[in-house]
């Protein structure tokens, strides 16, 4: 689809970004057919009094534990706000945490009954699962720890650590042709060439760097987004499993009406 704008990018006028949402979402809808899951139907998490749902444990401000080991974050509300519309009380709620290459496969595997695990709904995934309607947007930002750095052209020449063979040096590049792109293979790599001064600023996720921000003040985030990204509730597919989905999508879409999901995210420091 394209609109003569980068696809997601934070540059495209507000209602073509929603236009994109829309297909993508309607893309999901139609990919929804014959494969099969094997998640529990809503009758039987509703006979056993709780629903399962896999989450992340180590991603703040998402889903991480506190200093007494206990799960919170962003979308560890937003599983008991869930359990809370599904079977009335927030603690009816199992919560799994899973690793990223395991997000998927506990759904289809019936290890959980959905996930909420930063799972960024694209065409692709949506061959193997369903996905809600995008309860955050998620997107590239640049952290830096350096104060000369206010906006997003005073990095035209700069270095900018980026992850290997991820989506972000399309971003980067898009924004920041100048820019000296400086490759590495994880989150903790590119945290030390900021450290050690190799690197002006590093791109990544902002619900990631969000966190790294929380937790080492004295990095920042720079104010522009560079792109955009849904992320959704992953749920099985199947005719049998429609009531599940639902009830799922009506409670986030209510939960975006009144306000709720944004009063969370700002809660939780997400931008």
């Amino acid at each position: 689809m394209d609109n003569g704008c980068n696809t997601w990018k934070a540059a495209c006028p507000l209602h073509l970004l929603i236009s994109t949402a829309i297909f993508v979402l309607l893309t999901f809808v139609i990919a929804d057919t014959q494969l099969s899951a094997s998640a529990a139907e809503m009758p039987e998490i509703q006979r056993r009094g709780y629903i399962n749902i896999a989450v992340k444990d180590n991603l703040r401000p998402l889903g991480f534990r506190d200093a007494s080991g206990n799960l919170q974050g962003f979308e560890i509300d937003l599983a008991k706000a869930l359990a809370v519309d599904l079977l009335g009380k927030a603690d009816a709620v199992k919560l799994q945490p899973v690793a990223n290459r395991d997000r998927l496969s506990a759904v289809l595997d019936n290890k959980v009954d959905i996930a909420i695990a930063r799972v960024t709904a694209t065409s692709s995934r949506a061959r193997l699962v369903s996905f809600s309607v995008p309860y955050y947007f998620d997107g590239t930002v640049l952290v830096t720890k350096d104060t000369s750095l206010q906006k997003l052209s005073d990095l035209a020449k700069r270095k900018i650590a980026v992850l290997k063979n991820s989506s972000t040096i399309a971003d980067v590049r898009y924004y920041l042709p100048s820019a000296e792109l400086v490759g590495v293979n994880s989150y903790q790599a590119g945290f030390t060439l900021l450290e050690n001064n190799a690197a002006d600023a590093f791109a990544a996720d902002a619900s990631f760097l969000t966190g790294w921000v929380q937790q080492y003040p004295q990095y920042r985030l720079l104010p522009t987004k560079l792109s955009t990204e849904p992320l959704s509730v992953v749920m099985p597919k199947g005719l049998q499993y429609d009531q599940l989905r639902r009830r799922i999508n009506e409670a986030i879409a209510r939960y975006i009406h009144s306000g709720w999901l944004q009063q969370r995210a700002t809660y939780w420091g997400l931008p």
